[in-house]
């Protein structure tokens, strides 16, 4: 292999994924190799079955070597089905990683440069992405099977007798050879295809985004031209493979009928100047016709589509820099790519929340979502958030839960500041509850004891009772019940119920419910935020009724630059936005003081 091609990004990333991950590969190795004994015995144990058995008149010997032959299938089928998971401790991380390189490279490319989006991501994204774990799924799935299949079988061959491997290896070889120049040919076209369809991706998009221009402009029939040629030069690009494809195919299956034939034609020679039984025979031409013909073919049309697309794939991402880890731009510190917390091992004494000064924006350039924050949350606390769709709720439960990083300012538990705080004791300390709860596949049991693996079942079910959850488990049938994939299936509102209960029973001192209870009817939110109050601990519960305000202790107001805090009668009089807001939750629009 030339020294650059060692050096290309996809083959370093190749180099370190194997080496992260050389047990489950040397796993699936060992078990290929017995899942391929059935094919380098076939042939043998049929010729014995022929020879030594039906015909020398000895029925059961013939009947045994084929038990043998069928032991051996049953074999290979377990050893299948035990492969599977191996299969995808390999496929799955490789796609997770490369998502990971792609939308981070991304992402950091749009908060670094506004001028425009990146369209040509989303094919990079999607298609291209998709078509790397397509391929190693087929190569460890279809490609490794075959390969190993090919070479047990021409093993089976030369066990037999040398001569019948050579007749078998031959007419392959020279297939072989004659597909080598169409592969890399086809691997140019199919570089020419990927390019031609991330430009009509990123062109698509660009369209899409200045729509309402292009039809100010009157220039729609110009913007279809340009379509339209993208269009047909990703079109023609897949003409060219094609028929490139169907070359290899003819290729290919010369190459798997010949040896078959060679021996047949060579029979009578062969039994007379070699002394091939009639069973080597019928053996060999099993192996040919059985294994080596649909190997072959399989392989090289698996390598002629996945492998060349794959090439061609990681080609394109590595030019477009998405397989590596490039720095951000110099001075700015983004929503990709911000410091994370420094591990100092301090752990907080109390549980209360100190916000000072904090502003927050998603990239260098855009506005900030949070400006100059002071907010003081008390151990014990309960605080209520409001504020109109959009606003900033959200991303402050993430500052507070240290999921994102301040731009300026900082937010301490106790007196600590999160970046200080050792991991686990952030974890430990802190819980947020999205909006939307989510189910892990298995039993309730193990799903409420997520974040506290050591509680017992009596405290799952008071929690569970306390939450408004225990009618759930009776239908369910008990803690034992299955959910998620496979099991009962649960509504919006009892996803809700589950991630509460697991969050009510873990030993977090403050707890963060982001709209946790929205798809939870007025009175069982009454219920589930009650049983945080009566729990003890500091709460902030992002709201969206009314209830759940005139329930908090003290409630933060965001309304832009002219963020507030205070009870609700308070807020009643000194904001009329606040006014406003509990008029629209009770379906009375009111005023505030001195409007009209």
């Amino acid at each position: 292999m030339p020294a650059a091609a060692l050096t290309h990004p996809a083959v370093r990333m190749a180099r370190g994924f194997l080496r992260a991950h050389r047990r489950s590969v040397a796993v699936v190795l060992a078990l290929s190799a017995l899942e391929s004994l059935p094919v380098l015995l076939s042939g043998v144990l049929l010729a014995r079955a022929l020879d030594q058995g039906f015909l020398a008149g000895r029925l059961l010997v013939g009947l045994a070597w084929l038990g043998a032959l069928g032991a051996v299938m049953v074999l290979r089928a377990v050893v299948t089905r035990g492969l599977i998971p191996g299969l995808g401790a390999i496929v799955e991380p490789l796609r997770d990683a490369l998502v990971t390189s792609v939308v981070t490279e991304t992402l950091r490319r749009a908060v670094a440069d506004t001028a425009r989006p990146d369209g040509a991501g989303v094919a990079r994204l999607t298609r291209q992405v998709e078509t790397v774990r397509s391929l190693a799924a087929a190569l460890l799935r279809s490609a490794r099977q075959l390969g190993l299949s090919l070479v047990m079988a021409l093993v089976g061959l030369a066990a037999l007798a040398p001569v019948l491997a050579l007749l078998g290896a031959v007419p392959i070889v020279l297939a072989l050879a004659g597909c080598v120049p169409l592969l890399r040919t086809l691997g140019r076209r199919q570089q020419v295809l990927v390019t031609a369809e991330e430009a009509l991706a990123g062109e698509a998009g660009d369209l899409l985004a200045g729509l309402r221009d292009v039809l100010a402009c009157g220039a729609r029939e110009r913007a279809y031209r340009q379509l339209d040629v993208l269009i047909a030069d990703a079109e023609s690009a897949a003409r060219r493979i094609a028929a490139t494809n169907a070359l290899i195919g003819l290729i290919v299956s010369g190459g798997g009928k010949l040896p078959a034939l060679a021996v047949l034609v060579a029979a009578p020679g062969l039994s007379a100047g070699h002394g091939l039984t009639t069973g080597a025979l019928v053996g060999a031409v099993t192996y040919l016709l059985t294994t080596v013909d649909p190997a072959l073919r399989s392989m090289v049309e698996v390598l002629g589509s996945w492998g060349v697309e794959l090439a061609a794939v990681l080609d394109r991402l590595a030019r477009a820099g998405m397989l590596a880890e490039p720095p951000g731009p110099a001075g700015a510190t983004t929503a990709v790519d911000r410091p994370a917390p420094a591990p100092h091992g301090r752990r907080p004494l109390g549980h209360g929340l100190t916000v000072d000064s904090v502003t927050f924006a998603y990239g260098p350039h855009a506005e900030p979502v949070i400006r100059a924050l002071t907010l003081d949350i008390p151990e014990g606390t309960r605080l209520a958030v409001v504020g109109a769709s959009g606003i900033g709720k959200s991303t402050l439960v993430e500052l507070l839960a240290g999921l994102a990083v301040a731009d300026r300012g900082e937010i301490r538990l106790d007196t600590v500041p999160l970046r200080e705080l050792d991991p686990d004791a952030l974890r430990e300390s802190v819980r947020l509850l999205p909006q939307e709860g989510y189910v892990f596949s298995g039993t309730l049991r193990e799903n409420l004891r997520q974040l506290r693996p050591d509680a017992s079942d009596g405290e799952l079910v008071r929690s569970a009772a306390i939450v408004g959850m225990a009618a759930l488990i009776d239908r369910l049938g008990g803690l034992d019940a299955r959910v998620g994939a496979g099991g009962h299936p649960l509504s919006a509102g009892e996803r809700q119920l589950v991630a509460l209960v697991r969050a009510h029973v873990c030993t977090a001192r403050v707890i963060l419910l982001d709209e946790a209870t929205c798809h939870l009817d007025p009175s069982a939110e009454d219920r589930a935020e009650a049983a945080f109050a009566q729990r003890g601990g500091t709460v902030v519960v992002v709201a969206h009724r009314i209830s759940s305000a005139l329930r908090a202790d003290r409630i933060l107001l965001m309304d832009g630059d002219r963020t507030m805090a205070g009870t609700h009668a308070e807020l009643l009089v000194a904001s009329p936005h606040y006014a406003d807001l509990v008029g629209h939750w009770n379906g009375t629009p009111t005023t505030g003081p001195g409007e009209d």
